[in-house]
């Protein structure tokens, strides 16, 4: 197969350029009618039904044969026992990267402030923690305890009073990894539910269940739909898009590294996004190269070739200045700027979730155990929008505590403004402070 098969090559210069690239990054993330029906049935059935629902749907669609919730709920000797069960080199790597996670995220927190004004007139702002919050885990096969880490860590940290943490187990198949990951992190409450139903009992509570204030965490297209529906009744993290990494070269470095760093990202799915920005033809020339030769050593070739094949890229640019410029309109997820001497490039670029400075950066790291938040913004959204963070699992009330001068000194104020509303109980409420 050619290299040009396996992935398009770009180039800046050509007329159509710009148009080209729009439709490279144009991503339909709607669901289809099937998932949309489905969701809607299962959210309606748990919302009305409670318990009996979560246990049918869960019996039907994870091979089951449970009769209570209390049959889903695992005690806390069991996420303790799976993580003594883990092999020392595992449980180093997950107490390692959970620290770090942690480290990070503490210089997030934020704190309560005031000030007091001439007048006697206090204003602030009360910083209080969620009370409940809903993390949703994929379990099975599937193992992902680093989400479990980078989304009870900064619940935990921001102080939420009770973390409840859901993960179907298919044909009761249970992850060691993930639930030790909830070991560590101090998850309080652990059910083998999963999705569109666990997203529902989560937001709806059920008899057993209770009510979460939000839910965060990723999941397949039934749990993103019916996390898109039920937002407003509980609060969401994000709607979360294909993977994407965008990678701003000048020539230096390996090109091993650069496709490899490509793969990592294509090897999500079949519609990640894995774009090579490089000043140096001869450069892309080699990474073309380390892609045809790397490729077939890789167990998930066959995603890595789709998602390349399909949504992936090596474009060519004037130079640096132009590369940040096509960075900042794509906004990915994830940026390397794989440059000789790139710290100074980080000012150019405005739209990110997550930038990783120099050759040793590399994303996978940000993934597991460098610390920052793995959960980022997708579909170009980083342009008004950030990673997920202690901020996420605060919430902020404003503290208005007027003096008898200060209220009699901003009524005018008020009063005049109201009229001009036609709100004149609001102005008449205002001129009684006078």
């Amino acid at each position: 197969m050619s290299t040009q098969a396996l992935i398009r090559r770009l180039d800046s210069r050509t007329a159509d350029f710009t148009a080209t690239l729009d439709a490279l990054l144009a991503f339909d993330n709607s669901t289809d009618v099937r998932v949309n029906n489905a969701v809607g049935e299962i959210l309606a059935a748990v919302r009305s039904q409670g318990d009996a629902a979560v246990i049918d749907y869960s019996n039907r669609f994870d091979g089951l044969n449970v009769k209570s919730i209390e049959a889903l709920e695992l005690p806390r000797r069991e996420l303790q026992a799976a993580l003594d069960s883990l092999p020392a080199e595992s449980r180093a790597a997950l107490e390692c990267a959970a620290e770090r996670v942690r480290s990070y995220h503490e210089k997030q927190r934020l704190e309560s402030w005031s000030y007091t004004e001439a007048n006697g007139t206090r204003l602030g702002q009360k910083v209080t923690p969620l009370d409940r919050v809903g993390l949703y885990v994929p379990g099975g096969k599937a193992s992902y305890p680093s989400s479990v880490l980078m989304n009870a860590v900064p619940a935990k940290v921001a102080g939420v009073g009770e973390l409840i943490m859901v993960t179907p187990t298919p044909r009761g198949e249970r992850n060691p990894l993930v639930l030790a990951a909830a070991a560590i992190t101090g998850v309080d409450r652990v059910f083998t539910i999963g999705g569109a139903q666990a997203v529902a009992a989560l937001a709806y509570g059920t008899q057993s269940m209770p009510q979460v204030d939000k839910i965060v965490g990723p999941g397949n297209a039934y749990v993103a739909e019916a996390k898109r529906r039920v937002f407003g009744t509980v609060g969401i993290d994000m709607v979360a898009g294909p993977s994407e990494v965008l990678i701003i070269s000048d020539g230096t470095g390996n090109p091993d590294w650069v496709a490899m760093d490509l793969f990592a990202q294509a090897e999500h799915d079949e519609v990640a996004q894995s774009i090579l920005l490089c000043t140096d033809a001869k450069f892309i020339d080699a990474v073309a190269a380390s892609i045809a030769r790397l490729l077939p050593e890789m167990p998930r070739r066959d995603i890595i070739a789709a998602s390349l094949a399909n949504r992936g890229a090596l474009i060519k640019v004037a130079d640096l200045d132009e590369a940040c410029a096509i960075a900042n309109r794509i906004a990915p997820e994830h940026l390397e700027l794989a440059i000789e001497h790139a710290e100074p490039w980080v000012e150019k670029i405005r739209h990110a979730g997550a930038i990783f400075v120099g050759h040793c950066s590399v994303e996978s790291l940000g993934d597991y155990c460098a610390g920052p938040n793995h959960v980022l913004p997708t579909m170009r959204s980083a342009r008004f929008s950030s990673p997920l963070g202690v901020y996420d699992f605060q919430k902020r009330t404003s503290i208005i505590h007027m003096s008898p001068a200060g209220a009699a000194e901003l009524a005018p104020v008020a009063a005049t403004l109201a009229y001009g509303e036609g709100l004149q109980a609001h102005a008449k409420s205002a001129e009684y402070r006078k």
